[in-house]
């Protein structure tokens, strides 16, 4: 790590005042040179710090899925794009990673952010730049609402703009679908996302795919939601809505159940959307609570020509449905008993499978 930077890593992170006390985990980074930021987020509404970035040399930028341990890195399925040489997108994530240096350890939120922190870009305006040879335009959104300073687009405004952007189709991969929101004595529906896609379903007719990924997290009220969404097309025509479920661990459904709490869970975790002529690749699932409660980052590309195989949102397309037509893909019958007695084997993949990695790594440059 030391010989990738240029100056010393500086990470955020977010803890509880208890954590702060035991800050073993963290010794190797501060040992090494890295200067750690700790955000106390419960003092502001009991959430946590869910952003995933990178800076390196104020040229270059990660954003994605992506968390940094062994387990996300090792055995998860993630998801995310990076961009070389492209300092002003940089200059608008630095503000991002700003605003999280200037709020720690404070109980509250300023009522006047600095001027230094608000956005460069946002949906109003945004950053022209050439991704893959490509036009396009970039910006990226913040949550929750109570972090977003003058300029800065809300992550639930952003989605907006992106589903209501689309002509064709909307495509959408998360870990977590579900619409509540909870406290510690009720949940309540949620209605900012599922009701965009109703909407976009029934006065547009946009076609919707929906792959969510199947764990032993999976709320049973999922598979409610879901229900819900497809009877709005029963009889409604030129609806299109589709669902499937992403499942690593199928080999391991008959594990025993002490087997299963020692396992370290095989999981899609990927957040993102991609349309006909935008995308949306974010840190949240499509749970109300992340986006209430959670300090979070997304990043809105769009881009006209969608031919070029190395645009953005072709090589997204790909993704998604190499992942849609792939054997891990199916759709759930949640009252159905596994067959234990037989091992999954996997089936070769469709042809309409796409032979693409999981993360878009081409450089870009404004």
């Amino acid at each position: 790590m030391k010989q990738t930077f240029s100056k010393a890593p500086r990470f955020p992170y977010s803890l509880t005042s208890q954590q702060h006390q035991t800050l073993t985990g963290l010794l190797l980074p501060v040992n090494t040179g890295a200067e750690v930021t700790y955000m106390n987020m419960t003092a502001y509404n009991k959430g946590r710090l869910q952003s995933s970035f990178w800076i390196v040399d104020k040229q270059h930028v990660y954003i994605g899925s992506a968390g940094l341990d062994w387990q996300s890195l090792g055995q998860m399925k993630e998801l995310g794009v990076i961009f070389y040489n492209c300092s002003c997108l940089v200059l608008d994530l630095q503000r991002i990673f700003a605003l999280y240096s200037s709020l720690k350890f404070k109980s509250r939120v300023p009522q006047t952010w600095s001027k230094r922190l608000y956005g460069v870009y946002d949906n109003e305006k945004k950053l022209q730049l050439q991704l893959n040879d490509t036009k396009s335009q970039a910006f990226v959104s913040n949550s929750p609402k109570l972090f977003c300073p003058k300029n800065r687009s809300f992550d639930i405004d952003a989605i907006y703009s992106v589903i209501d952007d689309a002509k064709q189709y909307v495509y959408i991969a998360v870990t977590d679908y579900l619409p509540i929101s909870s406290t510690s004595t009720k949940r309540t529906y949620w209605p900012d996302l599922d009701g965009k896609i109703r909407e976009a379903l029934v006065l547009r007719s946009v076609k919707v795919r929906l792959l969510i990924s199947f764990w032993k997290e999976t709320d049973p009220l999922t598979f409610n939601f879901i229900s819900s969404l497809k009877a709005i097309c029963t009889e409604i025509a030129n609806c299109s809505l589709k669902v499937k479920f992403f499942d690593l661990e199928r080999e391991n459904v008959c594990a025993t159940k002490e087997q299963k709490d020692h396992a370290f869970p095989k999981l899609n975790r990927n957040k993102y959307m991609v349309t006909d002529g935008a995308a949306y690749i974010g840190n949240f699932d499509w749970v109300g609570n992340d986006f209430t409660q959670n300090a979070g980052t997304g990043l809105v590309i769009n881009q006209a020509d969608v031919r070029n195989n190395r645009s953005i949102i072709k090589q997204l397309k790909d993704v998604f449905e190499r992942d849609w037509y792939s054997p891990y893909a199916r759709t759930l019958q949640p009252t159905k008993q596994p067959n234990c007695s037989s091992l999954f084997r996997l089936k070769p993949a469709s042809n309409k499978s796409a032979m693409y990695g999981a993360s878009t790594k081409d450089p870009a440059s404004v």
